[in-house]
């Protein structure tokens, strides 16, 4: 749930339900051009399965009208419908595999180690890979070792001890490589085995448990109506794209646990980037606070000022409280001249402050008023007269203390 498994194998099942269509136009403008190595009967038995499964999505003027035109003009050799259909299938289909792609890097913590260039180029890649090997691997598991036996007679026994060793096998090499390659940095490609195998039998228990719901809910009448068969199609790629994401969830826990040298060191200097991105980010805000950035900086987190203003130096914020006090002198003043003579100690009373002194400020051999007192645990704070060196002790009364008489201030 870290990575949001359930969400990613949604988006993933999307994309690859949307890059189906145009890849069977493709298929179907391509019978145009192989009818003479192929054969008529070929073609008809390829129309006859293209419009029984029509019939399960569209109603039956929606085959006459839609499904029987495309396909008969499609079958006389369209260039233009082929190119296009295998753009679009080719963008909608690699953009699912970008999806477990970005997401096995993210759960490495490689997340930005590759360039986007990169990792669309290799869902390109992996895309062209995956539809040869799907050609090869999804008809077999569909067909069943009869089929096979049925075309090859001679091969009976060899079929039925190999058949699904073999489909198992192919399988395997398949997710491996996939989670191999979608790694920015290279490990052995053995380390990546034991999530195949964790997302092969995920994929046989959900595919069993989502047959066992699909008997039950969508066969006979539903309240999908023509809609039944592209929801169950749909929920077959989730339940597959999830266990995918699942042995690659797994892949990455063993790595965390037993890290390979590769990954350990991507993964440590991706970390040290991005705290130097944020020391940086830190230190261009307080820089811009302190008057020395400039103002409207692109890269200032602005969204969130309330986390970033915890990082400012202490001393930054008891200078700006000082400047504040500075600026109201009026009330110090008015308190130093109510408090006059209420000094004690061995000076008796506190002497007036002397002509055109500061209110705000206190005179020479005194310590700074309440108000300029350094905070617990920050060094003393030194004015213009600094501090002198036998002071007495401030008590919280307001007054002042010690063996030499005092300024009154405000307390």
């Amino acid at each position: 749930m870290e990575y949001r498994i359930l969400g990613l194998a949604a988006e993933a099942a999307f994309f690859t339900l949307l890059s189906v269509p145009p890849l069977l136009l493709c298929l179907v403008g391509l019978l145009g051009y192989v009818d003479a190595w192929t054969g008529a009967d070929t073609i008809a038995g390829f129309e006859q399965h293209f419009l029984d499964a029509s019939r399960a999505v569209l109603s039956d003027q929606g085959v006459h009208d839609i499904a029987e035109p495309i396909f008969e003009d499609v079958t006389r050799g369209r260039p233009d419908v082929i190119s296009i259909g295998f753009v679009f299938a080719l963008w909608s289909g690699s953009r699912a595999v970008n999806v477990f792609i970005d997401t096995i890097t993210v759960m490495y913590g490689l997340d930005g180690v590759r360039g986007i260039v990169a990792t669309r180029l290799l869902s390109f890649g992996l895309f062209i890979v995956g539809l040869l090997v799907c050609s090869v691997a999804l008809p077999l598991m569909v067909a069943g070792p009869d089929t096979v036996v049925h075309l090859l007679p001679w091969s009976g026994l060899a079929v039925q001890i190999l058949y699904w060793p073999v489909v198992i096998i192919l399988c395997v090499v398949f997710l491996t490589t996939l989670y191999h390659v979608s790694v920015p940095v290279r490990s052995p490609w053995i380390e990546d085995v034991p999530g195949s195998f964790v997302a092969l039998a995920m994929w046989f228990v959900c595919s069993f448990a989502l047959r066992i719901y699909l008997t039950s809910t969508i066969e006979g009448p539903t309240i999908y109506g023509s809609l039944a068969a592209p929801v169950a199609v749909l929920l077959w790629i989730g339940v597959s794209a999830f266990a995918v994401l699942v042995g690659a969830a797994m892949n990455a826990a063993i790595d965390r646990v037993w890290p390979s040298v590769a990954t350990s060191a991507a993964r440590e200097a991706n970390e040290r980037a991005r705290e130097a991105e944020a020391v940086g980010a830190m230190a261009r805000y307080a820089a811009e606070r302190a008057g020395h950035g400039e103002p409207g900086d692109p890269d200032m987190p602005s969204e969130y000022p309330e986390r970033w203003a915890g990082f400012l130096p202490p001393e930054d914020v008891s200078s700006r409280l000082r400047a504040h006090v500075k600026r109201r002198p009026g009330k110090h003043a008015k308190r130093a001249d109510s408090g006059a003579g209420t000094g004690t100690g061995q000076g008796g009373a506190s002497p007036a402050a002397p002509p055109g002194a500061d209110p705000t400020q206190a005179p020479p051999g005194e310590p700074p008023y309440e108000s300029e007192r350094p905070y617990e645990g920050e060094p003393p704070y030194k004015g213009e007269h600094g501090y002198a060196s036998g002071g007495g002790q401030h008590r919280g009364t307001g007054r002042h203390e010690g063996d030499g008489g005092g300024w009154p201030h405000g307390g």
